[in-house]
C-alpha cells in the first residue's frame, strides 16, 4: 500500500471543482500538490485555500493543449519537490449541442454542432490529457518515481445525446488505462507506475448545484441513491486507488448506481 504523506500530486483543473477538492484531500492527508489551471485568479484563490490547510502547494498557469506548458508543469514538480507520485489531469470542459437539429415543422436541419464546439472539447479533454500524462510519465520514469496516473472518464462515456464531443473524449479516457498499462508492462514499469480512470456520474460541484433547480431535480430523480455525488467522495476514491497497488488498468465508476435507463 502506498502512503499519501509526502507524496507529490500534479492536478490540472486545480483551480476549482473536483480538481480543487482533490488537492484539498491530498494535503489533508499529508501530501504535496502542484495545481494547474488556465486562470491565475482561480489558482491564487485555490492556493490560499490549500495553504490555509497547511498544504505544501505550488501553482502553475497551464494551457493543457500546449506541449510547452505541460513540460513546464511536470518540470516544476520535479524542481520543487523532487518527484511525481500522482498525476490527475482533471482539466475539462463541456460544449453541449446536438450534432444536427432538424426543425420541428419543416423536418430540415437548421442547426448543427460547429467544428469549433467539437474541437474545443477534444483539444482540452483528450489532447490536453495526453500531453499532461505524457510529460509527467516521462519525468516519473527518468526520476525513478512510483505512483498512479488517474484519468477522469464519465458515465457520459456510455453515450449521452447532445454530447458527441464530450462523450467521445470520455470514452477515450476509458481505454487509455488499458493501453498505458500494457505499454508500461512491456517496459517492466507497470509495478511502479499504474494507470486507472474514474468515471463519475452527476457530481455536486458549485456549477451543478447552481443550475436550474427543476432540471437538477430531474437529474437527481434518476440517481438510485437520490442525491448527487459529492466532490470529496470522488477525491476519496482517487485516494484509495492510489493507496491500493493492486488496482491498475481499469475504470472505476462512482455514480450512485446511475446507468442509462436507471429505472429499468
Amino acid at each position: 500500500m502506498l502512503e499519501i504523506k509526502n507524496a507529490v500530486a500534479i492536478i490540472t483543473g486545480g483551480g476549482g471543482g473536483i480538481g480543487l477538492e482533490m488537492a484539498k484531500y491530498w494535503v489533508k492527508n499529508g501530501g504535496k500538490v502542484v495545481i494547474a489551471d488556465i486562470s491565475r485568479n482561480l489558482l491564487d484563490k485555490a492556493e490560499a485555500e490549500l495553504k490555509a490547510l497547511n498544504g505544501d502547494v505550488v501553482s502553475v498557469v497551464c494551457n493543457v493543449t500546449t506541449e510547452e506548458d505541460n513540460a513546464t508543469l511536470a518540470d516544476t514538480a520535479i524542481e520543487k519537490f523532487g518527484q511525481i507520485n500522482l498525476v490527475a489531469p482533471f482539466a475539462g470542459i463541456i460544449k453541449d449541442s446536438m450534432m444536427v437539429s432538424p426543425d420541428k415543422e419543416t423536418g430540415k436541419v437548421t442547426r448543427k454542432m460547429s467544428l469549433d464546439q467539437f474541437k474545443a472539447v477534444i483539444d482540452i479533454n483528450l489532447t490536453g490529457v495526453f500531453l499532461t500524462i505524457r510529460e509527467c510519465t516521462e519525468r516519473m520514469i527518468n526520476n525513478t518515481c512510483s505512483g498512479l496516473i488517474c484519468l477522469v472518464s464519465s458515465t457520459g462515456s456510455l453515450g449521452t445525446a447532445g454530447q458527441i464531443n464530450y462523450s467521445s473524449s470520455k470514452a477515450a479516457m476509458s481505454v487509455m488505462p488499458k493501453v498505458i498499462t500494457a505499454e508500461l508492462f512491456r517496459r517492466g514499469l507497470a509495478d511502479k507506475i499504474r494507470c486507472v480512470a474514474i468515471a463519475p456520474g452527476y457530481v455536486g460541484t458549485a456549477m451543478v448545484k447552481g443550475m436550474n433547480q427543476t432540471a437538477l431535480e430531474k437529474i437527481i430523480s434518476e440517481v438510485p441513491i437520490k442525491r448527487l455525488i459529492e466532490p470529496e467522495e470522488v477525491a476519496s476514491l482517487v485516494g484509495e486507488l492510489y493507496r491500493n497497488e493492486a488496482l491498475a488498468g481499469d475504470v472505476y465508476f462512482i455514480h450512485g448506481g446511475l446507468r442509462l435507463g436507471s429505472r429499468g
